[in-house]
Order: structure tokens, then sequence, then C-alpha cells
């Protein structure tokens, strides 16, 4: 059912109800007014009666000659005019005009008019005490009215609210439908622009202009945000897909090796039962490090999927000070005979990604730990944290043979490593990855005193104590292309 035909339905049921409701009122005043009008007759009758009424009193009490009494009892109801007189006096009764059978008990007074049922008619009655100077002159003056002077009135009035409602409802429903269809032309014109619209075979979108009706133009932004979660959820979603495509094939790729040398030293252990001891310990202590570098290489794998699909929800401030010295406390246990030295000093807050910034540190103080020892003795590491600009430096430091200027933009693509390498070629990836998402800088430089390497990782600063709003890289593919540069063979040397 459309909605201008709901709309003139409601008015058309509505507006005959308002019509019945304000007629019953309208009724109801009437009456009053009529019964105000009666009861100022009735009491105007009683004062111009009463004089009369106390004449006859006392020509009753005196024992007057009957032509005498007769006289004075014509006067009263003479001057009573149109009501209906009853005297009720010490010793007699006197009645005249329309007025209830003797048999009607009457109210014990009536000081204001009251309505009296009687015989299935209603009269107005008003009873006023009457007395004389003289003695035995008193006695109780009832005036009565036919409660029926109105009756006419009030039909009358009946029979148009009637009709008022009856007609009422049909032209309500159709002048409100009249109207509701033009009012809600807007509606339809923005129903006609949506439905013409298929996210999945088009590019286009809702093209509203402002109706300066608030739900209509709040109906549309409401599609056109719906449209723009679409979009975002089915990037995001082709995002995921292409990811695990991605993660499958660069799993199967990077597993092959490791899995088939395992298989190979898993044959010489089958075949040779007696192998001999230094054999057999070389055998199982290759089966160990190729067992350590699959799970290393699932864990980076995964680790990268996670980055790829983080929503910007997850962010929030970050002290990258508590980062750093957590991190390096967690190497410190896994390498003990290594020396970390960091200067962090604290209050450096970003906005970014926890578990990803941890991510950051760990990978780079693993990667200076591995790549940072120096003519076989234990790797020393120096970490230290700063701000210039509004934004957070941390820089790594080691004493290793470096890396060359030429080769230092690959170390961040995937599955770049150097052959002695035990690492899984991703950990670096994972850095640049991270600091994509953060929207900071990295790179490789030489340390300002002696060999080794340098790696430098800015930061923007939180602005303000409440936080700033996070936007993510439209395209996040890393595990599809890293750097920059598709990566469609994932490790050259394997």
């Amino acid at each position: 059912m459309r909605l201008s035909t709901r709309i003139a339905l409601a008015v058309g049921a509505t507006v005959p109800v308002l019509v019945l409701a304000t007629g019953w009122l309208l009724l109801r005043l009437v009456a009053a007014d009529l019964h105000d009008q009666q009861d100022t007759h009735l009491r105007e009758r009683a004062t111009a009666v009463a004089k009369d009424a106390r004449g006859l009193l006392r020509a009753s009490a005196a024992d007057r000659s009957a032509a005498v009494e007769q006289a004075r009892e014509r006067r009263l109801f003479t001057s009573a005019l149109d009501v209906g007189v009853r005297l009720i006096g010490p010793e007699e009764t006197f009645t005249g005009g329309p007025q209830p059978d003797q048999g009607v008990s009457l109210p014990e007074s009536a000081p204001v008019p009251v309505t009296l049922r009687a015989g299935g008619r209603s009269w107005r009655v008003l009873s006023t005490r009457v007395t004389g100077a003289r003695p035995g002159v008193r006695g109780t003056l009832w005036l009565f009215a036919p409660d029926t002077a109105g009756e006419a009135q009030l039909r009358l009035v009946r029979r148009r609210v009637v009709t008022v409602a009856l007609l009422a409802a049909p032209l309500s429903g159709l002048l409100a439908g009249a109207v509701a269809s033009r009012a809600s032309r807007p509606l339809r014109r923005l129903r006609d622009s949506a439905s013409g619209l298929d996210p999945r075979t088009s590019t286009a979108r809702l093209d509203h202009a402002p109706a300066r009706i608030a739900e209509v133009d709040d109906l549309a932004h409401t599609l056109q945000t719906v449209l723009t979660r679409y979009d975002e959820q089915a990037a995001r979603t082709a995002e995921a897909l292409a990811t695990a495509r991605s993660f499958a094939s660069a799993a199967s790729h990077e597993l092959r090796t490791p899995l088939m040398s395992m298989q190979t030293n898993l044959e010489i252990l089958s075949e040779h039962p007696d192998l001999p001891g230094p054999d057999r310990d070389e055998t199982l202590g290759d089966l160990r490090r190729e067992h350590a570098r699959l799970l290393g290489l699932l864990v980076m794998l995964r680790e990268l999927g996670r980055g790829d699909l983080v929503e910007a929800d997850a962010f929030g401030p970050v002290d990258l000070a508590d980062v750093v010295e957590a991190s390096a406390e967690d190497q410190v246990r896994r390498h003990p005979l290594a020396r970390i030295s960091s200067d962090c000093p604290p209050g450096l807050r970003v906005h970014g990604w926890e578990p990803g910034l941890r991510t950051v540190v760990d990978n780079l103080l693993a990667n200076a730990l591995v790549h940072g020892c120096e003519d076989g003795r234990p790797a020393r590491v120096d970490v230290t944290l700063g701000a210039s600009g509004g934004h957070a430096i941390l820089v790594v430091d080691d004493r290793g043979p470096g890396i060359p200027p030429d080769r230092r933009a690959e170390v961040f693509e995937r599955f770049k490593r150097r052959a002695d390498s035990p690492g899984s070629g991703l950990g670096l990836t994972l850095v640049a990855q991270q600091i994509d998402l953060h929207r900071g800088r990295i790179r490789v430089v030489d340390p300002p005193t002696g060999p080794g390497t340098r790696i430098e990782v800015v930061l923007p600063l939180l602005d303000g104590a409440a936080g700033t709003e996070t936007t993510l890289p439209l395209q996040r593919n890393w595990m599809i292309s890293t750097a920059g540069r598709p990566q469609e063979f994932h490790k050259e040397d394997s």
C-alpha cells in the first residue's frame, strides 16, 4: 500500500472521529445554554408570582370567601404564564399549569433548578419559601417547566454533526491523499534514483539534490552512506581474497624447499638406521633448523595477513617508550649473551595499533641481533627514541657488517634474505607494512661511527590528548606486493 494511501485512510478515519467528538462537546454546551435559559425563566417567574402566592396564602388563612380565594388563585396562575405552579400551604395545596402528577414525590427543597424525571418526561423544578407577616401565612411555592424546550435545537445540532462527520470522511481522505501524493513526490524521485543502482554491475552512485525535506534528505544520506560502506566492504573483501590467494601461493612456494629438505633428512634416517653418531646428529640438527624455519615462516605470513586486514578502530594512543622497553626486555631474555642498550624517554605517544608497533620493534631488534654480530662475539644493539618536528624518531644501531647501499631498498621486500640468514625473509617486510599503516617513514643508513647498520623509523606524534582520526591506506596488499612493486616471484634464489 502506498504511503499517500495510508495517510488518506488515516486522515479519513481520524477526521470524522474528531468531528463527532467536537459535536458531542457542542451538544453539551448547547444543552447547558438551554438549561440556563430555562432556569433564568423559572427564577423570573418565581419572583413575579411570589407576591400573588403570599396573597393567596393570606386569603386561605383568613377564611375569606370562596370568590376571593378563587380570584387570588386565578391571579397566581395568570402571573405564572407558561410554567406550572404548585403552592403548598399549611392546610391547602393549589396547583395549575403543566407539572408532574400529584403522586410524584418532589425533592425536599430545590432552591436552584434541578431536573426531575417522572412518567417518561423531564422537568426543571424550582422551589422557594413563601412567608407573610401574619401568623399562618407560610408555604412552599414550586414551579415546573418541561425540560423539552431545547430538544428541537439539540436534535438539529445532532443531525448536523452527524452529517458533517459523514461528509468529512471521504472529503478529508481525498484531500489528504492529494496532499500526501504531492508531498511524497521527492520520496518517489529518490526511490526511482535508488532503484536503478546496482553496485555489482555499475560504479554509479546515488546523486541526490536536497529536497529541503528533512526525512527525504536524511534517507538519501543514509542510502549514500550504505552504498559507500558497501563499496568499502567489497574492496576489503576483494583485498582479503587476494591476500588469501597470495598467502596460499607464497606459503606453497616458500614451504617447498624446507619441506623437501626435511623429507630428504627423514629418508636418510629411515633408510640408514645404523647411521654414525656425528652424521645422525648433523641430520637431526638440519631437521630442527628446517622445522624452526617453517614455524617462523608461518608466523610471519600470519602476521603479514593480519596487518593487511586490520581496521581503523583498532588504533588508539600508544606510548612508544613502553613498547620499546617491553620488546627490549623480551629480547634480552631470549638472547642472554647479547647487549641491548636503550634510551627511551617516556611520554612520546602516537596514534597507532599497539600489536603492530610491537611487531616493528621486535623485528628490528631481532634483525639487529641476528645480523649485528662482529667477529663472532655477541651482538651489541643500541636503541634510542626521540622527537623532532612533531614526529617520534626510533633509531636501532648494530655493529654488524652492514648493508650495501644498492641493496638497502630490497631488504623490505618479502622473502629477500642473505644466503646464510636463518630468518624467513619477512621480518623487515612486516616492519615496512606497519610503518606504512601508521603513515610513517623508514630508511636504512650508515651509523655515524664505525661499521654496522642504522635503521631509522619516523612516526607522527599524537596531536593533543584526545587523539586523531586514523585513515588507513586504501591499498593494503603487502601479501601481494611490497615496497611498491609486485612480487610475482617470491625469492630469486629458491
